[in-house]
C-alpha cells in the first residue's frame, strides 16, 4: 500500500498499453454486491477490463450489501463469480493483482451508520489505493431503492459536483413504470445529482453491432443516400428469446414485455436506426438526435392502439424438443394473469425522412430461437426488363444482427449460372468474429469504461427516457382498461400470436423468419 503524496508505480500489467482515453483513478462502489447482477455481469466485466489492461492501477472495487462478509470472503465470492460467468477466467498474477482491489462494507441501506462506515472506507482507499476521491456508484439494487439511496449519499457528503474529484452514479432499467413515475424519478435524482452525473444503463447500447450502426450509417456513402422513404419499404426490429421468465415470475407480473424490453431496448434500437446524422459525434449531439426521433414517432390515440399494438402470452409447448410450461404455470404468476410476454407494434415516424415507412417491432419470450436484429427491407425494383422472371425477384434486405452472432448481412438478387435468365436471392455476410479474428468486449465492459471516463453517449438521458414512455403510456393504458380474453394466445416454440399479422393490414408484407 502507498501513502498519500507518494507516486504509485504504473500498473505493471498495462505498461506500453496505448489508448486514446484512459480512465482516471477511482473507487468503483457496488451497492447490491451480493446480488445476481453483480455476480453475472459487473465483477466479470471489471475483471476482464483489468485483465486487458483497461483499468487504472489506482483502482478499488468496494462491495456494499446487507450481508456480513470479510474482504477475503468477498474476494472468494468474486473469484467464483468470474470463474462461472466471466468470458475471461481468473488467471494467476492477473487475478491476484485484481483481488487486491476488492474490499467489502456490510450494512443496511436504511442505516446512516452504513454510509458513515463507507465514507471512512473510501477515504482509506484514497490513501492506500490512490483513488483520488473519484467515485463511481453502481446501484445494482431494485429501482425503488434508487432515490433514497442517492439521497443518503448526498446527506453523507459523499457526492461531489465538481470535475475533480468526480462522482458518477449508474442506475439500471427500468427507469420508472410509466411517464409519471419516470418524471418523478428524474426529479428525485436531480435533487442530489446533476444530469451529467447520472448514467442510465441499457446494456443493449454497449453491444458491438448497436454501436456499429453509427459507423455503418454515417461512414459509408453507399448506404446513407438510400436510408429514407424513397428506397426503404419498411423496417422490422426483433428481440426474441426461447427462454421463459426463468424464475422471475413475480417480477414479470409487475413488468410485462412492453415495459421490460420495448420501452428501453427497442426504443434505443429504433432511435439509432432512424435518427438524423449528428453534426459531431459528441454525447449531447447524438442524444439530441435520438430524442428528436422519438418525439417524431406518432403517439397512438386510445382508438388507434388496437391496430398499432398486439400483445400475447405464451402457453405450454416445446422448445428444442423439450416440453415447457405456459406462463400461467410459472412460479409467482397468477393463474389468470393478463400480463403480456409478447408485444408487437407498428410505429410511424412523422418526419421527412421516414414519412409513410412503417416500423414493425416485436419482442417475446418462448419464441423458437434467441435473436435480436434490425431488418431494413428495401423497395422492390419499379420495373424488370425480364418480366417472365419477375416472380423470382425478391426485394433487397439488409439485416443487422445484434445477437447471438453479431454481424451484418445483405440479401440481393443474382443470376443463376446457366444459359437462361433465372434469378436467385443470395446473401453477403459479415461476422465480427471471422472478419476481425477476435471476440468483441461484452456490453458491460464497454459501458463501465465509458462511465469511468465520463462519456455518456451510450447512456439514456432524462428527456430520452420520458420521450420513450410518452409513446408507451397510451398502449399501457389501453391494455390495462381491457383484459385480454384469449390468453394464452400462442404456443411456446412458435413466433407469437396469429393476431400479430394484422399489424400489416392488407399490405403484401409479413414478419421475417430470422
Amino acid at each position: 500500500m502507498t501513502a498519500v503524496g507518494i507516486e504509485l508505480a504504473p500498473n505493471p500489467l498495462s505498461v506500453g498499453m496505448a489508448r486514446t482515453v484512459a480512465p482516471e483513478p477511482c473507487a468503483f462502489v457496488i451497492f447490491g454486491a451480493s446480488g445476481d447482477l453483480t455476480s453475472r455481469k459487473l465483477l466479470p466485466a471489471l475483471y476482464a477490463l483489468w485483465h486487458h489492461l483497461l483499468l487504472p492501477a489506482r483502482f478499488a472495487v468496494v462491495g456494499v450489501s446487507r450481508g456480513d462478509l470479510s474482504d477475503a470472503a468477498f474476494r472468494d465470492k468474486a473469484r467464483a463469480a468470474v470463474a462461472e460467468f466471466g468470458r475471461v477466467k481468473p488467471d494467476g498474477a492477473s487475478w491476484n493483482a485484481f483481488a487486491e482491489c476488492l474490499s467489502y462494507v456490510g450494512g443496511d441501506f436504511d442505516d446512516p451508520n452504513t454510509f458513515e462506515r463507507l465514507g471512512e472506507h473510501l477515504k482509506k482507499a484514497d490513501s492506500e489505493r490512490g483513488t483520488a476521491g473519484n467515485r463511481v456508484y453502481y446501484l445494482a439494487v431494485p429501482p425503488s431503492v434508487f432515490p433514497p439511496l442517492i439521497k443518503k449519499l448526498g446527506q453523507a457528503g459523499m457526492v461531489e459536483h465538481g470535475e475533480r474529484p468526480y462522482t458518477r452514479v449508474v442506475i439500471e432499467k427500468p427507469f420508472g413504470r410509466d411517464l409519471k413515475t419516470a418524471r418523478a424519478l428524474n426529479v428525485e435524482l436531480a435533487q442530489t445529482l446533476v444530469e451529467d452525473q447520472v448514467f442510465r444503463m441499457d446494456h443493449y447500447l454497449g453491444k458491438e453491432t448497436v454501436q456499429n450502426l453509427f459507423v455503418f450509417r454515417f461512414a459509408n456513402s453507399l448506404f446513407e443516400p438510400v436510408w429514407n422513404r424513397n428506397f426503404v419499404d419498411h423496417v422490422q426490429i426483433t428481440v426474441a428469446e426461447p427462454i421463459g421468465v426463468e424464475g422471475r415470475g413475480a417480477f414479470y407480473e409487475e413488468a410485462g414485455a412492453l415495459r421490460d424490453i420495448v420501452q428501453n431496448h427497442m426504443m434505443q434500437l429504433l432511435s439509432l436506426v432512424a435518427m438524423e446524422p449528428p453534426g459531431r459525434f459528441t454525447a449531447n449531439e447524438v442524444r439530441d438526435e435520438k430524442v428528436k426521433l422519438l418525439r417524431s414517432v406518432h403517439i397512438p390515440t386510445a382508438e388507434e392502439v388496437d391496430r398499432m399494438a398486439v400483445r400475447g402470452q405464451y402457453g405450454s409447448g416445446a422448445i428444442a424438443g423439450e416440453e415447457v410450461p405456459g406462463y400461467r404455470q410459472e412460479p409467482g404468476v397468477a393463474q389468470d394473469s393478463p400480463v403480456e410476454t409478447y408485444a408487437a407494434l407498428r410505429l410511424e415516424i412523422d418526419n421527412w425522412r421516414w414519412a409513410g415507412v412503417p416500423f414493425y417491432l416485436r419482442a417475446g419470450k418462448r419464441l423458437p430461437k434467441r435473436v435480436s436484429e434490425i431488418a431494413v427491407q428495401f423497395r422492390s425494383v419499379p420495373h424488370l426488363p425480364f418480366a417472365e422472371r419477375a416472380a423470382q425477384a425478391e426485394a433487397c434486405v439488409l439485416v443487422l444482427r445484434i445477437q447471438p452472432d453479431e454481424g451484418i448481412s445483405l440479401r440481393f438478387n443474382a443470376k443463376v449460372p446457366g444459359f437462361r435468365v433465372a434469378l436467385q436471392s443470395v446473401k453477403m455476410d459479415f461476422r465480427y468474429g471471422t472478419s476481425f479474428g477476435s471476440e468483441p468486449p461484452e456490453a458491460y465492459e464497454r459501458l463501465i469504461v465509458d462511465c469511468m471516463i465520463g462519456d455518456p453517449t451510450l447512456f439514456a438521458r432524462a428527456d430520452e427516457v420520458e420521450a420513450a414512455w410518452t409513446l408507451m403510456d397510451p398502449i399501457l393504458a389501453a391494455w390495462a382498461a381491457h383484459r385480454p380474453a384469449d390468453f394464452p394466445n400462442y404456443e411456446s416454440g412458435t413466433w407469437g400470436p396469429a393476431a400479430a399479422a394484422k399489424l400489416f393490414g392488407r399490405e403484401a408484407r409479413a414478419w421475417r423468419r430470422p
